[in-house]
């Protein structure tokens, strides 16, 4: 930086009043004698997606900064370069590592922290100055961008303003000609330096996604692409509206080739361009989302958990199931659960169907639909995944592929609601007799009574069955004491959730419905009262006389 440059420039407050500018925050820099700190998004790399805002800030600022690595070319520069003139001050903040490799005391983010209090050191002696700062920033300033760390060292000292510029995930998706996200669907930014299980869940879960931060990373994302299933929908941009732009299928680019700047892509779920196969050509058979195909293949069953309740139970695996389903199968109350989305065909029944809705959803994967059987609580407890493996060992739909994703169930829902009633051994029951006489249920609850299990009792009673709970309670103090703890608890978390604790003796059979489960406590099981006078129901998870560790 020369001398001449330094000191021979109006400051920006004087260069807005000769061009006319009058926003309020250029008085306010006038009036404090400090110049004014701007973060200018510079787009994507095309220079002609630069704003009119951002070129003006630039042609009016005294100073012009910019990151670089060491070898001194910064992209962001090469962007604005044919706004910027020689009587510009140039701050070219340059790097001292780009990868974790460095002998700095306080390791890679130790010197990234040295250096960037020094650059914001350098940029506040010309703010105090009075000379007006453009930071330069690809794509949008407070997007993953370098000028974030001046902002937040610089910005509550100086009047600051930012320019937002066009995002490598705008200009990604232009390039591809394809819609990001449609209606309800959900996307989401991932770095690709998280971790690959991280990775996995998040891609799994959402509708849409972008990934940046490629590079070395790329291995790493693949892997969780096709983990999540969602590699065949995936693309590649590289350098999107720049020189050496290149795109392509994700799974079809080589890791050696990827740079830095670069993100993968999956497009709405909704897009036609993703359903018959993406920009860059190539069928995808809509029903088994792989391959070339005419939609005759065989699809899929996939038996999902949706939790006791709603949206905030389900996991990622299960969300990213239901939304790529074709077909929705399952007891309309279930069904309801689910949001609705474009193109699903939903196929809601009583809930005393299992079978025949088992064998529905099967012939429709066996005819190359996407189907996801929807079941409340976790599918492989007193649920629908049996109901389907059993249609589905049938010599007709052994052929048929069917998976089973796990979901929170009702009685872990329920402990966790009251504390850990089942932290140590128990056992779960259905009390209904509809699929199997009263005298086993008798039995069962006799043995797991006498072994001291914690219970949790699915099903308990209903409209038109009342009586099952009452000759349980009966049952069970033949071997528990009157004040052994009982959780009910009854729609855990939907809108009339309502969990408390009684004891045995005073077990009502009147309080119990269908949406209800019972957890009866072990001879251990103990209540605690809290400060806040809520109480928490536990079973410690030693018992007495179990030798020493």
């Amino acid at each position: 930086m020369s001398e001449s440059k330094a000191t021979g420039r109006t400051n920006g407050g004087a260069r807005r009043e000769a061009t006319g500018q009058t926003d309020g925050t250029a008085h306010a820099a006038a009036d404090t004698g400090k110049g004014r700190l701007y973060g200018v998004g510079l787009g994507p790399g095309d220079p002609s997606l630069m704003t009119v805002r951002a070129v003006q800030v630039i042609a009016d600022a005294d100073v012009i900064a910019y990151h670089s690595a060491r070898h001194g070319r910064s992209i962001a520069r090469s962007i604005a370069a044919e706004h910027l003139r020689a009587d510009h001050i140039e701050e070219a903040l340059v790097y001292p590592v780009t990868t974790e490799g460095t002998d700095h005391p306080g390791g890679y983010r130790g010197a990234l922290e040295e250096f960037y209090t020094d650059a914001a050191a350098r940029l506040a002696a010309h703010l105090d100055a009075g000379r007006t700062v453009a930071v330069l920033a690809e794509g949008d300033p407070l997007f993953y961008g370098s000028y974030m760390h001046m902002h937040k060292r610089l910005a509550d000292r100086y009047p600051t303003e930012v320019v937002p510029g066009v995002t490598s995930v705008s200009a990604a998706a232009a390039r591809l000609g394809t819609p990001l996200a449609e209606a309800e669907e959900v996307l989401t930014i991932l770095p690709g330096t998280l971790p690959e299980e991280e990775l996995t869940a998040r891609l799994a879960g959402t509708d849409a996604a972008v990934v940046m931060k490629l590079g070395r990373t790329f291995p790493t994302v693949r892997r969780a692409m096709e983990r999540s299933g969602r590699l065949a929908d995936a693309h590649y941009v590289e350098r999107a509206t720049m020189s050496g732009e290149r795109t392509g299928r994700l799974a079809d680019t080589d890791p050696e080739s990827v740079p830095y700047f670069s993100v993968a892509v999956l497009p709405s779920r909704l897009s036609d361009a993703v359903r018959s196969g993406g920009a860059d050509g190539g069928e995808r058979d809509r029903a088994t989302g792989t391959g070339t195909g005419t939609g005759t293949g065989t699809g899929e069953v996939v038996v999902v958990g949706t939790g006791p309740a709603g949206p905030l139970w389900l996991t990622p695996e299960t969300r990213g199931a239901l939304a790529a389903a074709d077909e929705l199968v399952g007891y309309t109350t279930y069904l309801d659960r689910v949001p609705v989305r474009h193109g699903q065909r939903r196929h809601g029944s009583d809930n005393r169907v299992e079978s025949e809705r088992a064998e529905f959803a099967l012939e429709l994967a066996r005819r190359g639909a996407r189907v996801a059987v929807v079941s409340g609580g976790d599918p492989g407890v007193f649920a629908m995944a049996t109901a389907v493996l059993e249609v589905a060992a049938q010599d007709t739909y052994r052929d048929v592929p069917v998976r089973v994703l796990p979901g929170v169930t009702a009685a872990n829902a329920a402990a966790a609601r009251a504390g850990a009633p089942l932290g140590h051994d128990y056992a779960a029951l259905s009390l209904s007799d509809r699929l199997k006489p009263w005298e086993v249920i008798e039995r069962r609850l006799h043995a797991a009574a006498a072994a001291d299990l914690a219970l949790a009792l699915y099903n308990p009673g209903s409209r038109s069955r009342g009586w099952q709970v009452g000759k349980a309670r009966e049952l069970l103090l033949e071997h528990r004491a009157p004040d052994t703890p009982v959780v009910l608890a009854r729609d855990v978390g939907g809108p009339e959730e309502s969990v408390r604790t009684v004891r045995l003796a005073d077990l009502d059979p009147a309080e119990v419905d269908m949406r209800t489960i019972l957890l009866i406590g072990s001879s251990q099981t103990r209540t605690t009262r809290r400060a806040d006078d809520t109480e928490w129901v536990w079973t410690p998870r030693h018992y007495p006389d179990a030798p020493s560790t």
